[in-house]
Formats: C-alpha cells, sequence, structure tokens
C-alpha cells in the first residue's frame, strides 16, 4: 500500500532560529506538513512561502487568524483547501482548523492541522467542532482524515480522549521513538499528536530520533516534531 509520511510542528511564529527549523523539516522529507503558530502579521504571507519555499515545499492551505497552514511536499498533488474558525471565546486566542485534500502515490488524504486552547472548557468544545467539521469533509471528499496539532493537553484529558475515541491515536498505536513533545529543551509532555482514521495503517508515529535532525531542536522551537509514516489503501 502507498506510504505517506505527515510531520506535526509548532513553529512560535519562526521567532527562533529558521534555520534550524528548516533543517529539521526537510530533515523528515514529509509529504504533508501540518504547522501550528504559523506568522500571522506583518509581512505573514510572504513569511509562509518563504519558509515552506527553504523546506522545498508549498503552501496547501492556511489563512491569517488562528495561526495554522498545512504545506505540501513533491510527492503530494493539493486537490482542495478549507479553512475554519471555531467560536470565539472571549479573552483567548481564535482558534481553527486548516484542510488540504492532497493526492499523494495514487491515495487521497484529508490532512488537517489544528491548535487548541490552553484552557479546559473551550478546549473540550472545540473538540466538538473538530470532529463536526472533518466528519462532513470524510463525507464531501470521501477520504480518509488524518488530525495533528498542539492539543495542549495529554493522553488522559477529556479533549485527547475524545479525539482518541473517533481516531486512532497514532503514537500509541504504533510508537517509535520518543513520544514527549514539550518543551523542546526538556520533553516532559506529550500534548503534540497525529490522529489517523481507522482504516489508516500507522507504522510508526513519534518524535524523529535521527541525530541529523534532533541536534537542531533546541533552536528550532519550543516544541518537538511528531512525524508519523502512514500507509492507505487505494
Amino acid at each position: 500500500m502507498p506510504t505517506v509520511r505527515v510531520l506535526s510542528y509548532n513553529i512560535r511564529s519562526l521567532r527562533d532560529d529558521t534555520a534550524a527549523l528548516e533543517r529539521v523539516v526537510r530533515g523528515c522529507a514529509p509529504d504533508l506538513v501540518c504547522l501550528q503558530e504559523v506568522p500571522r502579521f506583518l509581512l505573514w504571507r510572504t513569511k509562509r512561502r518563504r519558509f515552506a519555499r527553504r523546506c522545498e515545499l508549498t503552501v496547501a492551505a492556511g489563512r491569517r487568524a488562528a495561526g495554522l497552514a498545512v504545506l505540501a511536499g513533491p510527492r503530494a498533488t493539493v486537490l482542495h483547501r478549507e479553512y475554519h474558525l471555531l467560536t470565539r471565546v472571549t479573552g483567548l486566542h481564535r482558534r481553527g482548523l486548516a484542510i488540504a485534500v492532497a493526492e499523494v502515490q495514487g491515495v487521497r488524504l484529508i490532512a488537517a492541522s489544528t491548535h487548541l486552547d490552553l484552557a479546559d472548557v473551550p478546549r473540550r468544545a472545540h473538540v466538538g467542532q473538530l470532529l463536526g467539521l472533518l466528519e462532513r469533509a470524510r463525507r464531501t471528499y470521501r477520504a480518509p482524515v488524518v488530525l495533528t496539532g498542539d492539543i495542549n493537553e495529554e493522553s488522559g484529558g477529556q479533549a485527547w480522549d475524545l479525539l482518541a475515541g473517533s481516531f486512532q491515536d497514532a503514537y500509541a498505536v504504533a510508537p517509535a521513538g520518543m513520544g514527549h513533545t514539550f518543551s523542546a529543551r526538556r520533553p516532559r509532555r506529550r500534548i503534540d499528536g497525529i490522529f489517523a482514521d481507522p482504516d489508516v495503517e500507522v507504522v510508526g508515529c513519534g518524535v524523529p530520533a535521527d541525530t541529523a535532525v534532533s541536534a537542531d531542536y533546541t533552536r528550532a522551537t519550543d516544541h518537538r516534531p511528531v512525524f508519523a509514516e502512514l500507509c492507505l489503501r487505494r
């Protein structure tokens, strides 16, 4: 079956060592990159496109609000894109969902990126909205969903477990390397995840352990990336 390589990464608005960040992304050789905290202020489009180009990728989906984007590698053909803003909560950052429908090696995949809130109640409420939006995308595009993101919560929390009840928690299914993603310097919490539909085979998922990539983690951003290799039926 065709293999698709998916990377999820919180890049902290490119405020750290962007050259190190670019080396991490290129070193993973992903087909689809789901990003959180992408630039959203001055020259935000230019910054996103430049970062994608230097990573040998293209921008597949994204808007300014909520700081989310999906990038596509050379093996991926982008077919559709969507962007949704979740219900606004007064005094908190706006949250959203970036979706790119792509074809890789003849199979179609819905890749989605989100970044949930630090506060428990809106985080849990927004998961319900995400599940509804992704079910609609699944029906519309007739393709499996892979949801990625900074959940701001670990396994055992209400929001995380709600996602894991609808999707496979890819790291829990097929751990490959370290699971803890935060902080980059002292990783003690697994708050970033990749969640795949049940009919997607998870070959492996985790923080890449290759020293050629991991040497840049502490310089690149404050999170570590999550990488998954997935097999999809044609």
